[in-house]
């Protein structure tokens, strides 16, 4: 082997490898119960599988087009539609993504450039800043509120400078179950009317929402909806995740843009599940009953914890719920999270790392997409601690 040592310097030199890598490690090294990354561990809808392998036997086996199949664009547009009230147009503002991290990135990488100011949210989720970083723009990072992780748009409004390229919303937010209200929307619809000021809305919680609450798309509103890259994830919501299939709807000038970057990312998305998809989404149920269906694990999660230590306050969407060990512990949420698994054989996900300089509040994030079994072994091992 060659002695020569090339001179390297790396483009993200402080990223540290994801926690859900770390967690989902420890949990197999330790053959833990993993409830920190979030992954269905059940079945998606077998007729849903059988309409992919109906697809591939019909030979839907080939690079699909660039911007997706059209009969699935045509199908989100319809309950795009549907749900929000409002037109996108499945040829010039509908692509199909490899799930909706690729169409985040995509996002950025199509807008930011060296020097642009990117407003987030902390906690985040992960990939936010190091994309944002990768193509040479800062991020300048608000830090929610702790108790009910609620925004001060007049902080936010502070923020803003001639350099602020974009805002980064979620909804419902992952880690902490929170949903962004009516008003918070027509706060920053405000905020950004009158400026070109881009908004990218991660969404792909949208139908996992609690308690009969409404979810706010930026597609409902007008002075948003013209700025906004919004970005699902039929991983989510049809429990696939390693399927990797999501969208992003934006006016057609944006689509325009996202599109050249897309074309040499990825270009084109798995065909027969495309076709698929397609297909399933005629059936409004498929995805309208799945608060109902999250919301009954929830509830369970809670109702077998309410005589333990942990404190919560019940998550209004996504499938985590955040547990407060306070009364429990002085430890780091990393150290206890860590010990949990080794110990406890129970594996979360600590808030810690998505906060600004680790803010620690001393909470925990849990996935409650698990099947009933699995939820009430989760709560046996936390009403021991």
């Amino acid at each position: 082997m060659s002695k020569y040592k090339q001179s390297f310097q790396s483009k993200l030199p402080e990223i540290p490898t994801s926690i859900f890598s770390v967690m989902s490690g420890l949990a197999n090294e330790h053959n833990a119960l993993n409830l920190s990354q979030g992954f269905p561990n059940f079945e998606s809808d077998t007729k849903l599988i059988q309409l992919v392998n109906k697809a591939m036997m019909n030979g839907k086996n080939q690079y699909a087009p660039m911007s997706g199949v059209l009969s699935l664009r045509e199908e989100i547009a319809t309950k795009i539609n549907n749900l929000y009230g409002i037109s996108y147009n499945p040829e010039t503002e509908i692509t199909i993504t490899a799930g909706a991290t690729q169409a985040i990135f995509t996002v950025i990488a199509a807008t930011v450039k060296k020097n642009d100011e990117v407003i987030i949210f902390k906690p985040a989720y992960d990939c936010y800043e190091p994309t944002i970083e990768l193509f040479g723009g800062k991020t300048i990072a608000v830090q929610l509120n702790p108790e009910e992780f609620s925004i001060n748009w007049k902080d936010v409004k502070d923020l803003i400078t001639d350099k602020t390229k974009m805002i980064i919303i979620n909804t419902p937010h992952n880690p902490s179950g929170r949903i962004l209200s009516e008003k918070d929307m027509l706060q920053l619809e405000a905020l950004l009317r009158n400026t070109n000021i881009l908004l990218l809305s991660d969404e792909v919680y949208e139908h996992i929402i609690f308690d009969g609450e409404k979810h706010q798309s930026a597609a409902l509103f007008p002075a948003l909806a013209e700025r906004s890259f919004i970005v699902a994830s039929f991983g989510k919501t049809f429990h696939n995740t390693g399927w990797k299939v999501g969208y992003c709807i934006a006016p057609a000038e944006l689509t325009k843009e996202f599109r050249k970057v897309h074309q040499f990312n990825v270009f084109s998305v798995n065909h027969p599940t495309q076709v698929a998809l397609a297909e399933y989404l005629k059936t409004p149920s498929n995805y309208l009953e799945l608060g109902g269906f999250y919301q009954q694990k929830r509830d369970l999660f809670l109702s077998l914890l309410k005589d333990s230590r942990f404190e919560f306050s019940p998550s209004k969407g996504t499938y985590f719920q955040l547990l407060n060990f306070k009364n429990i512990t002085k430890e780091s949420d990393y150290d206890f999270a860590v010990r949990l698994t080794k110990e406890q054989k129970i594996a979360s996900i600590p808030i810690s790392v998505f906060n600004n300089e680790n803010y620690d509040t001393k909470v925990l994030r849990f996935c409650f997409a698990k099947t009933d079994e699995t939820i009430k072994r989760a709560a046996e091992i936390l009403n021991k601690i």
